[in-house]
């Protein structure tokens, strides 16, 4: 299953503390309960809880490009990653580990944005790319793996579920009434909502 988590430090200087980042993932070891990776980079900070499928030894995130000038962690599964790792090579590109993971790197490195429409799955990613001090959030065109954030006291804070959220201290914690009357009525919050005032879900594709 695999868990997510980051912050970004919107206000110029700032930097992510590693120990709110693996307090964060902390709260999704149930999701991911072979190993944990934390990585922090300028105004970015990125954290993995990690379910061991695919490349069971080698393929620990958050995973970085052959520069390690882009980043990314991944809760899902690249069904057709063996195909795009296949085409990368030939445009000669160097894989250090056999995850499906990897190849979401490079092919940011050839389509920019654009990687997305080459992939085939079930995902949240973020991405982070250092030259261009860009974070990138990505969920599947169904939605079928969960990503929340919050924008609160110049920072975004997002996470695989919101219990990693909220283990940050000054996160909103207030129930949303409107969410909630939207759950009684329609079985879940209209697409965006959740349960809590300034919790967003990322809405897919």
């Amino acid at each position: 299953m695999c868990g997510i988590a980051g912050i970004f430090e919107i206000r110029a200087g700032n930097t992510p503390s590693r120990r709110d980042l693996e307090a964060m993932i902390g709260r999704l070891r149930h999701r991911g309960p072979d190993g944990t990776g934390v990585f922090v980079d300028g105004p970015a900070g990125l954290a993995h809880a990690r379910l061991s499928i695919i490349d069971i030894q080698g393929g620990g995130q958050p995973i970085h490009n052959e520069y390690r000038s882009v980043w990314v962690v991944l809760n899902g599964e690249i069904f057709n990653f063996l195909e795009l790792r296949a085409d990368l090579e030939r445009l000669g590109h160097c894989f250090y580990t056999h995850s499906d993971t990897e190849v979401i790197v490079h092919l940011y490195e050839v389509y920019g944005e654009e990687f997305v429409a080459h992939l085939n799955g079930q995902f949240a990613i973020a991405l982070w790319d250092g030259r261009n001090n860009r974070l990138l959030l990505v969920r599947d065109r169904v939605g079928i793996r969960p990503l929340f954030f919050v924008r609160r006291d110049e920072r975004l804070v997002f996470a695989s579920e919101i219990k990693a959220i909220f283990a940050l201290p000054g996160m909103p914690r207030a129930l949303d009434v409107h969410a909630l009357n939207q759950i009684c009525t329609y079985w879940s919050p209209i697409a965006g909502r959740t349960a809590f005032e300034g919790v967003e879900s990322l809405p897919p594709g």
